[in-house]
């Protein structure tokens, strides 16, 4: 036996978890498999009301959040990253935005993978994607004044960004005015839908995310 699968089997004693082995074959081949599934939901965006028109909400973070959960924050990081080098292909925004995503999806996987995994029950389920909703409501943020804001700016003015922003909501009269009433609630509120689905599709899948667990 080797080492690696010794220590795994000592970890699993030490936290009480069921140990199942996973082969690097049936990790590539489930990372593929998920990976496909959220860049197929990532073409399918929908904008919210009084938001601004170029963030739009997908369900591409499901899948991640579930592989989060089986099999850590690790493998749920490379869905992201292969999803988002897919959509780079066709990226609007010159793969700013889809390096935004990674950054976001993958600190909702980590936070709410980790959290899960101590506590594998419906309740810790609603725990851990409610700090990841708040998670990357901060980091999403930071994501859109840092990142995308910037981009949108070299091929726009800044101030033609703000007043497209302003025509769905008034409040959005700066940069700093649309991180709070635009990025912050629209991130939020993508990381409630998200929690949503996840805690639907678990609650039909317990069972059997449960028995993934690696």
């Amino acid at each position: 036996m080797s080492n690696t699968t010794s220590e795994n089997i000592s970890n699993a004693a030490l936290t009480n978890k069921p140990f199942r082995s996973v082969s690097k074959v049936q990790m590539i081949t489930l990372v593929g498999v998920f990976a496909a599934i959220s860049t197929i939901l990532m073409f399918f965006e929908m904008p919210l009301p009084f938001m601004p028109p170029f963030l739009k909400v997908d369900l591409s973070g499901v899948p991640i959040l579930i592989m989060g959960f089986m099999y850590g924050p690790i493998p749920a990081i490379y869905v992201t990253v292969i999803k988002d080098i897919v959509h780079m292909f066709s990226s609007q925004t010159g793969c700013v935005g889809e390096l935004a995503d990674i950054i976001v999806l993958s600190s909702f996987a980590v936070v709410s993978s980790l959290i899960f995994r101590r506590n594998r029950s419906t309740k810790g389920v609603v725990l851990s994607v409610l700090a990841g909703a708040a998670t990357i409501t901060v980091v999403g943020s930071l994501a859109n004044k840092f990142m995308l804001i910037p981009f949108y700016s070299k091929v726009m003015p800044l101030q033609a960004i703000i007043d497209a922003c302003s025509a769905v909501n008034p409040m959005i009269n700066s940069l700093n005015a649309y991180v709070i009433f635009g990025a912050a609630p629209f991130n939020l509120i993508k990381g409630l839908i998200l929690s949503a689905m996840t805690l639907l599709l678990y609650r039909k899948m317990s069972s059997f995310i449960n028995s993934r667990i690696f």
